[in-house]
């Protein structure tokens, strides 16, 4: 008797599927647009997956620890798949950084965020859980960290995502990357140490942290400039501001207006020149952090 029930155990303990560890979020956003609706049938309609907005450009990263095993088009839309023992991630539309068969660890940058989804009125992630040809929920594993926010489809669009949330401190298009290129106004080739957000003059410009104001003061081609040390040796920039918010010392908590969008110093028109440093030194606002 004793022998029978432990062979049963042990054939139950191998036939369940291990509980799945808890995902990371894949962007800043933490807030699910559109929900997983499972279909009635493997062709059916349904939503395999669930909608997280975001922004063009943004940086997307592993849900867990895994492998890559696709990093290409899936009609006509850019997709990665992450092996995670008995489950797969699937992320779209993302522009590959990674290959098949890399490594990877929770939170790593896997590629960056594309525009144009078809369940999406605006730009989002579609991130997607499976079991083998089974399509699971995604939230299950991330509802610890975030809401839904349900949208009528037939309503109008919702307000993109609020400033200061995500990787950039405005929700405007990056007019101009980080990296060398030829300045518009001097035409010498030099390093863009920093990414160009287009948008509106007056545009209320958030803090993308909390910090101390280090400057908050005209500041040569930089225009008027607001610094705000985050410690650590990091820092943010905002440049070619129309006006400034704070003052030199003041203390600040992500979302805190420190300007309004402008366009002064060596500038072709309203943006925000957003700057990251480490240890003084200018790195890509989008890379990895």
């Amino acid at each position: 008797m004793l022998r029978a029930l432990l062979v049963t155990i042990l054939l139950a303990s191998s036939v369940a599927p291990a509980a799945a560890a808890p995902w990371t979020w894949p962007i800043g956003e933490h807030r699910i647009d559109r929900p997983f609706d499972p279909p009635d049938s493997e062709y059916g309609a349904g939503h395999r997956g669930v909608d997280i907005p975001g922004r063009a450009g943004q940086t997307v990263r592993a849900v867990a620890v895994g492998r890559v095993t696709f990093a290409g088009r899936v009609a006509g839309v850019w997709t990665i798949t992450i092996e995670h023992g008995g489950e797969r991630s699937t992320y779209q539309p993302v522009s590959p950084a990674v290959r098949v068969g890399d490594a990877v660890t929770a939170g790593q940058p896997i590629g960056r965020l594309l525009g144009g989804h078809p369940s999406c009125r605006r730009t989002c992630l579609n991130l997607g859980r499976l079991r083998g040809d089974e399509y699971l929920d995604p939230a299950d594993l991330l509802a610890t960290a975030g809401s839904y926010r349900l949208i009528d489809p037939d309503g109008s669009p919702p307000e993109p995502p609020g400033a200061g949330t995500g990787d950039l401190p405005l929700d405007g298009p990056v007019t101009s990357a980080f990296g060398m290129r030829v300045h518009p106004v001097t035409g010498a080739r030099k390093l863009h140490d920093g990414v160009d957000i287009g948008a509106a003059c007056g545009t209320p410009v958030p803090a993308a942290g909390a910090g101390r104001v280090g400057r908050a003061e005209p500041s040569g081609a930089y225009g008027l400039q607001v610094q705000v040390e985050h410690g650590g040796g990091i820092a943010t920039s905002y440049a070619h501001l129309g006006s400034v918010a704070v003052h030199r010392g003041q203390q600040v908590v992500a979302g805190d207006v420190v300007g309004r969008v402008g366009s002064t110093g060596f500038s072709t028109g309203c943006h925000l020149h957003f700057m990251r440093l480490v240890d003084g030194h200018p790195v890509d606002p989008l890379g990895e952090r």
